[in-house]
């Protein structure tokens, strides 16, 4: 959620965040009842003074008529008669605008919820992908002798994966992986946790089913409720996550955190759902875009500090780039423009891996900083540490990356390391967690 005080002060910001994001919301219309809001709540004020006024008014009256002759308690009497009936008129209009102002609140948090962070200045400004700004290229594109096979052909002549029956049991863009495609599968996502463990992150295994605050609280709702699985019969209605992300930083959901404990360094792990609205006929074969998938996911809570965050934007960047280069996997990183950017995101880097049966890079990878935007939607604070312990309450920053999601990551492995017998070779980073097989082969 945005700073409704930043956005009264800079209008044109938000305006133009929202534009430059394509994202469609009234930053006027928000504006107005947000000035009607806060009249509303001055005339309150101005009742609450009064009356308070008036309290204060009896009570010395009501000294006075104790003391007064007999000759002068009538006139008193009267006077604080008067004074009583006050309050009674003053609660009616009180309850009035207390009607007023509730009306007005579901409007102006749905704008809210809608409005675009700005993204920083650094980001380039783009109409989509096609703006993307390339920063650098990593490893060196394989140049086959043969004629190399994509994925679902080596999948399914391997026995690694079975698309037909998957779809047969679950619909389009589903599949099974089987043997040794099963066992790379899970190979990729354990050497990413213990990458993430061994550079001080802690480990977590998270609910996949949440309740919709944490879904808008991470700023999935209500702009990208279309992608998400609901679990109708639920009541309050549960949603499948699309990411880890989501429970992760929902975590310290309104929590207020100690400034020595920051930042929180977390890895989650867990199956993803995604419906993929929207995307109808565009990478149906395969294992690029699908339903279902596990991710290992890096999320980090840390201090309101613009420098701060932008250092660990570019930590967890390098975490991910650490995975693809241990894999040996060519791949390019991208800056984000303003057109492809999230509704919360201030900037982002996409990594892209090479991919041979695209004939191009494919995005494998996403890091994420929101600044306070997610935090404020969730309420998650942090008490500065002041000189006596009790400094001020700010709203922490989160970022995230996705340290490695299979089974798209599978594409590029098993496209890079094939051989012109059909075979497949096993990275040799995976190959303590795949029972030391070197080599996929035909069975029989």
């Amino acid at each position: 959620m945005i700073d409704l005080k930043d956005l009264r002060e800079h209008p044109d910001r938000y305006r133009l965040a929202a534009e430059r994001k394509r994202i469609a919301v009234d930053i006027d219309a928000l504006l107005d009842l947000d000035a009607k809001h806060r009249s509303l709540m001055t005339q309150q004020q101005s009742l609450t003074a009064e009356k308070n006024q008036i309290g204060k008014q009896i009570g010395q009256l009501a000294g006075q008529i104790k003391k007064a002759p007999d000759a002068q308690k009538a006139a008193l009497q009267e006077q604080m008669k008067q004074l009583q009936q006050r309050p009674v008129e003053l609660k009616h209009q009180e309850q009035a605008l207390e009607h007023q102002i509730a009306a007005l609140e579901p409007g102006i948090r749905d704008l809210l919820l809608r409005a675009a962070q700005p993204a920083d200045e650094e980001v380039p400004v783009g109409p989509d992908d096609t703006g993307n700004v390339e920063i650098r290229k990593w490893g060196t594109v394989r140049a086959f002798d043969f004629a190399p096979k994509d994925h679902v052909t080596l999948g399914h002549e391997l026995g690694l994966l079975d698309v037909e029956r998957g779809v047969k049991l679950a619909g389009s863009r589903s599949y099974f992986l089987l043997g040794a495609g099963a066992l790379l599968h899970q190979a990729v996502l354990r050497l990413a946790q213990d990458l993430m463990i061994d550079r001080g992150f802690t480990p977590m295994s998270v609910p996949v089913m949440v309740r919709e605050p944490a879904m808008t609280g991470t700023g999935y709702f209500p702009l990208g409720r279309e992608q998400s699985y609901a679990m109708t019969n639920e009541d309050p209605a549960s949603y499948l996550v699309g990411t880890s992300e989501v429970p992760v930083t929902a975590y310290h959901m309104d929590e207020v955190l100690d400034e020595k404990s920051l930042p929180r360094l977390y890895v989650g792990m867990s199956p993803c759902f995604r419906r993929e609205a929207g995307t109808y006929g565009k990478d149906t074969a395969g294992l690029y875009r699908i339903h279902q998938f596990e991710k290992v996911e890096q999320v980090v809570i840390c201090r309101n500090d613009v420098a701060e965050s932008k250092k660990w934007h570019e930590a967890i960047l390098a975490n991910s780039e650490a995975i693809l280069q241990a894999l040996e996997l060519p791949y390019r990183v991208v800056l984000v423009c303003t057109g492809d950017l999230g509704q919360g995101q201030a900037a982002k880097y996409d990594i892209e891996t090479w991919m041979p049966s695209r004939n191009s890079y494919g995005e494998t990878h996403s890091a994420s900083r929101f600044y306070d935007f997610q935090a404020r939607r969730l309420n998650l604070r942090y008490r500065e540490a002041g000189e006596k312990g009790e400094g001020k309450m700010k709203y922490c920053h989160t970022l995230n990356n996705t340290v490695i999601a299979s089974p798209r990551v599978l594409i590029p492995i098993l496209e890079l390391y094939q051989n012109a017998d059909g075979s497949v070779t096993v990275p040799k980073v995976l190959r303590p967690y795949m029972r030391g097989l070197e080599r996929i082969e035909k069975k029989g």
